[in-house]
This record gives C-alpha cells, sequence and structure tokens, in this order.
C-alpha cells in the first residue's frame, strides 16, 4: 500500500499518531495536558494534543470521535467531523463534548478522537437552469425507507 508522507512537529511527551490495526483507517489522538480535566455533562471542552501537521495540497485531516468513547462514556467529538485543511499550521486540537449525565476525567495521554488523512477534490460549481433524475429525486431524510 502507498504512504503518504507528511510532515509533524510532537511538543507532547506521546508517541506520534499511528495505526493502531493494519486495515485501520485513524490514527489516535492524545490529550496533552498538564493536569486532569473534569468534563461535566453538557459540557464541552478544546483539548491540545500537541501535534502540528504539514498536509499536502489536496488533502485533509478529519477529526472524529472515538466509538468506545462514545458508547461508552457519552464523550464524542462537537464538530464531527473536524477538519484540518493542509493550509493550517497550529496545533491540532479536539473539541470534546460529555452527553452522558455523568463527569469525565480526561488525564494526560488519554485517547480522545481519531484523525483520517483524506484527499479530496476541489469542486467548480456549473450554473445550470436542471438537474438530471433520479429514483430518489427530492426524497430527504429517512426517504429510501427503515432498512
Amino acid at each position: 500500500m502507498k504512504k503518504l508522507v507528511c510532515k509533524i512537529v510532537n511538543t507532547s511527551e506521546h508517541p506520534l499518531p499511528k495505526y493502531e490495526t493494519l486495515d485501520s483507517a485513524g490514527m489516535d489522538l492524545r490529550a496533552n495536558i498538564s493536569f486532569p480535566i473534569i468534563l461535566k455533562p453538557l459540557e464541552r471542552i478544546l483539548i491540545p494534543t500537541g501535534l502540528y501537521i504539514e498536509l499536502p495540497c489536496g488533502y485533509e485531516a478529519q477529526v472524529r470521535p472515538r466509538s468506545g468513547l462514545a458508547i461508552k462514556n457519552g464523550i464524542t467529538v462537537l464538530n464531527t467531523p473536524g477538519t484540518i485543511d493542509a493550509d493550517y499550521r497550529g496545533e491540532v486540537k479536539v473539541i470534546l463534548v460529555n452527553l452522558s449525565q455523568e463527569d469525565f476525567e480526561i488525564i494526560n495521554g488519554d485517547r480522545i478522537a481519531q484523525m483520517v488523512v483524506a484527499q479530496h477534490e476541489k469542486v467548480e460549481w456549473k450554473p445550470v437552469d436542471s438537474l438530471s433524475d433520479t429514483a430518489r429525486g427530492e426524497g430527504a431524510f429517512n426517504s429510501t425507507g427503515k432498512n
């Protein structure tokens, strides 16, 4: 499999993000904090990672929730997926929200989100008077049924 080489600066004491299994799409991001943080129910917070990345033009990094944190603790990434553009050079940070009814403690080094690097296309809009027909047409949410 071809690998994309990206520059990264790691100011944390934690290892670089890596794929945990051979076919993983995402790499875990870790909290880089000096003291534990208690995230109260319905509270949101911006958590630093200590990582700074340089993506090539035509790529983005998507910050997504970790499924284990979501199902077990109700912790998710608020703007899912959060997009890191190729021209951004600031620290990668994660907006976490606690959707549970319990306090949640975040400590330094906790795996708080995952990052997927993906290629994307630029769109050039072509104004037209109408669009082609499809079987779905203008059907919106749940228009294709429950199954």
